[in-house]
């Protein structure tokens, strides 16, 4: 089933590259309305907090050590269950301790925000497409083999490598072994971290990497294109013929033809567009454009919905329409591989980045509608006021999480036609304040 993050609201947290680490390439969810946003250090929050003294943070550390120490030692028969030899387990975790950081940059995912056009303004900046043609150009043999083993066209490789890295440069440098067991032990979502954990230790006793190499996000997310473990034993693949599939080496070789497997293997249609920006007719129904809604794009056609040019879109197979800041912002006309992409990262920002930043590289032009630039995103807490006040006021979001999904969207929707507003499906502040 498929999750999603609203492209109009996510929130942000800034690790490395351009990437979502918690929710790559899984069938884990994000987190309650995160987006990860990556490019450099972590942003943390302005706000003034009451913080432990040094020998208070001393004291915690130690008793959250003693105890990690115990949980690898229960973890190892666990293992060695699922066929980790004890050799590989020793290797993995000489030296290993629990890494605090880690666990608080996982428990503030939901903590800041940005608009959609704010962080495609980052994902599809001219130094990223600028950058990402340049890396055309160095790989273009190795991409066109790629393309024309798997399928993929070479500038969505680019692009999910460019959004992931920033073509290499930013690969993480924390330890998988370290995070995933910090994760795993952390509890909050241990079932889920100790299966990429286990995943990680298979990879390091198939031999196609060593302890020391295998770096990453502080999440798990490994090498150029950023796999999870489980992903990258079912996916990744040796392009080179060197025997190992090495997503880690400063060579990307095996990291893009990875990728290009991976969509590849969930349904990339060759010449399919991801998406088209399109120009809505005056009497458009907002309540058609939802993601189960479907038609060819010529019966779209014959409702009034176009290219920006003015020309019919061509029949790539069926599509839907997408309001990723509602009605006032750009539309989009997504087809099948839009949702490929959505197995890479659930957030339609993120996919629309891929789809935009590959578009750019590929010599189009930027989206042509403007964005609602006045407005600002939802803090989290709003959101989760905004769901609490819409469920009190008879429009049921079924959760109050701060994530404005389909369920979210579709409460807001039946709010906007109860009330004679544009039913876009948009969750603004001025909507909120509507509701207070």
């Amino acid at each position: 089933m498929r999750t999603c993050v609203s492209g109009a609201v996510l929130a942000v947290i800034w690790a490395t590259g351009v990437s979502a680490d918690t929710n790559l390439q899984s069938s884990e969810p994000a987190e309650a309305g995160a987006y990860q946003l990556a490019s450099a250090d972590v942003v943390v929050s302005m706000r003034p907090v009451l913080r432990p003294s040094a020998e208070e943070q001393k004291v915690a550390a130690q008793g959250s050590n003693a105890r990690f120490e115990a949980w690898i030692r229960a973890f190892r028969d666990r293992a060695q269950e699922q066929g980790i030899s004890p050799t590989t387990f020793e290797r993995a975790f000489q030296g290993v301790s629990y890494d605090p950081e880690v666990v608080k940059r996982d428990r503030n995912q939901s903590e800041f925000t940005k608009t959609i056009w704010e962080y495609l303004d980052t994902a599809v900046s001219d130094a990223r497409i600028r950058n990402g043609k340049a890396a055309l150009d160095k790989h273009r043999r190795t991409l066109e083999q790629i393309e024309a083993k798997y399928g993929v066209e070479k500038e969505i490789v680019v692009a999910i490598w460019g959004l992931e890295s920033a073509y290499g440069s930013f690969r993480g440098s924390d330890s998988t072994i370290r995070s995933l067991a910090t994760l795993a032990f952390d509890a909050r979502r241990a079932r889920f971290f100790e299966t990429q954990l286990i995943a990680a230790l298979r990879i390091l006793q198939a031999g196609d990497v060593s302890p020391a190499r295998m770096l990453g996000s502080w999440a798990g997310a490994m090498g150029h294109t950023q796999f999870m473990p489980t992903s990258y034993l079912e996916h990744a693949i040796d392009f080179t013929g060197d025997g190992k599939r090495d997503i880690w080496s400063d060579d990307p070789t095996d990291a893009l033809a990875s990728t290009a497997a991976y969509l590849a293997g969930f349904g990339w249609t060759r010449g399919q567009p991801w998406g088209v920006e399109v120009r809505l007719p005056k009497g458009f129904d907002y309540a058609s454009a939802r993601r189960d809604v479907t038609r060819m794009p010529s019966e779209w056609a014959a409702l009034g919905v176009k290219d920006m040019s003015g020309n019919p879109v061509p029949d790539h197979g069926k599509a839907s329409i997408l309001l990723p800041a509602g009605g006032q912002g750009v539309a989009l006309m997504i087809f099948d591989n839009f949702e490929v992409l959505e197995r890479y990262n659930t957030a339609d920002a993120y996919v629309i980045g891929v789809g935009h930043l590959a578009d750019r590289l590929a010599g189009r032009g930027p989206f042509k509608a403007d964005w609602p630039r006045g407005d600002r995103a939802l803090t989290f807490t709003e959101r989760k006021e905004l769901q609490l006040r819409l469920t009190q006021a008879g429009y049921d979001t079924q959760k109050i999480d701060g994530r404005i999904g389909p369920l979210t969207v579709n409460a807001v929707r039946a709010y906007q036609l109860a009330e004679g507003l544009l039913p876009d499906g948009y969750a603004s502040l001025k909507l909120l304040e509507k509701l207070r």
